[in-house]
């Protein structure tokens, strides 16, 4: 229950800025409370609300990762990071209908955005989290990364990658409780929002389940402000269900 139990400025880092859920985050964020938000992305943003700045975050590169840890926590030390990037397809990769689709470079680049970044952004900015208090480190993840609720197939580089982010997350959780007890990671399954990532499959959505990225970021801050110690390392939906590993 982080934010109900501050009677301080928040600080936050939302690493994935301008996807539409990013921003959607930073929008909630700034309007809870006193706090500054880092807005970490690979370019600078447009626009900002007046208690957020920006940091130059790219996923592959390690040194402008350690870098934004660093300028995010010169407003003290971190209560909340949110890791809202993440591929499902581009111009080189699209899901996999079967294990002939599957191409080593499609591989990496799935892994590299969805698994390796998280956890090297984990790496960096774990060690500025506040150590004294409630705190929580989130990161997007998907329903389609749990392996004992996979009944389709399919998407073999997407649900791996989310699968794998899911184990760093509970791996993390365990290294963290043993820092702050009071310390929580979690993994976020916004259900499917009306964005980039989700535009060439919104055919298949059943009716009043594509949600607009605003509601799917306050109902997962909602979410994690709902969440104690012992959620740590577990993985949540949008409407408060845990997620099967």
């Amino acid at each position: 229950m982080l934010f109900k139990r501050l009677h301080r400025p928040l600080n936050a880092a939302v690493i994935g800025a301008s996807g539409a859920l990013g921003s959607a985050f930073i929008r909630h964020v700034s309007a809870l409370q006193p706090c500054h938000i880092s807005a970490c992305a690979r370019r600078p943003l447009s626009s900002l609300p007046d208690n957020a700045s920006f940091c130059a975050l790219d996923l592959g590169d390690e040194a402008s990762i350690e870098q934004a840890a660093a300028a995010a926590s010169e407003h003290g030390q971190l209560d909340l990071v949110i890791v809202a990037s993440g591929i499902l397809h581009g111009e080189q990769v699209r899901p996999e209908k079967r294990l002939a689709d599957i191409s080593l470079g499609s591989l990496e680049q799935v892994f590299r955005v969805n698994t390796f970044g998280p956890a090297l952004v984990a790496k960096h900015f774990l060690p500025k989290l506040r150590r004294d208090g409630p705190a929580i480190f989130a990161a997007i993840s998907a329903r389609v990364g749990s392996i004992s609720d996979n009944r389709l197939g399919g998407w073999y580089a997407y649900r791996a990658s989310k699968a794998a982010l899911n184990m760093l997350l509970k791996t993390a959780s365990i290294e963290l409780a043993r820092l702050n007890d009071q310390g929580i990671i979690a993994g976020l399954h916004p259900g499917t929002v009306d964005s980039a990532l989700s535009k060439p499959f919104q055919s298949n959505v059943p009716e009043g389940k594509l949600f607009d990225a605003d509601y799917s970021a306050g109902q997962l801050l909602k979410v994690l402000d709902g969440l104690e110690a012992s959620d740590s390392g577990k993985v949540f939906a949008w409407d408060g269900q845990q997620v099967p590993y």
